[in-house]
């Protein structure tokens, strides 16, 4: 598989199903990207459909770590109102982040996927070292200056194909603040 080639293209979080997409392939763990893939970056609010997932594959056994590239106290207050470990200042694709988040829950990498928004960071991060990469369409369009660049980027590099759930209703869809998901 590329390097930059998602193993899955989905719409949304809440468009993985945690028994097909997750368990039934052995994956037991989550490493889970932030900004724009569970939290908006323009309102940093957990979408409600995001936070009943999360809930679900918990109660489903899935165990998560939060990585993020961000460094802002923001994503520890999340990572401790979803009651989730959080490797950040991850400088994601590189590895040791990854494999740090991995430690933190006693993850194997073949029972682990990395789930995230960006082909650069997420799925590139996760495939250096042999895991599966599920990519998220962003949340919402607004992002940093350097992100919207790369998104220009992967939009080359996916060229027409769309995301699993594209277009399909999702239950629950307005947002609600980060610690109402908790």
């Amino acid at each position: 598989m590329p390097l930059l080639e998602p193993d899955r293209y989905f719409s949304r979080l809440s468009h993985v199903d945690i028994e097909r997409d997750l368990l039934a392939l052995g994956f037991r763990f989550v490493l889970l990207d932030i900004d724009n893939t569970i939290l908006t970056r323009d309102t940093h609010e957990v979408p409600r459909d995001a936070g009943f997932w999360l809930a679900k594959a918990r109660d489903a056994g899935i165990t998560f770590c939060l990585v993020s590239n961000n460094w802002h106290e923001g994503v520890y207050q999340l990572a401790n109102r979803l009651s989730l470990p959080i490797v950040a200042k991850a400088v994601k694709p590189l590895p040791p982040a990854f494999l740090r988040a991995l430690g933190k829950i006693g993850a194997t990498r073949a029972a682990t996927v990395v789930i995230g928004d960006q082909l650069v960071t997420d799925v590139l991060g996760a495939h250096f070292l042999g895991m599966k990469a599920y990519l998220l369409a962003p949340l919402v369009e607004q992002d940093l200056p350097h992100t919207l660049l790369l998104r220009n980027f992967e939009r080359l590099v996916m060229g027409e194909r769309k995301p699993e759930g594209a277009g399909v209703p999702t239950a629950c869809q307005p947002s609600e603040p980060a610690d109402a998901a908790a």
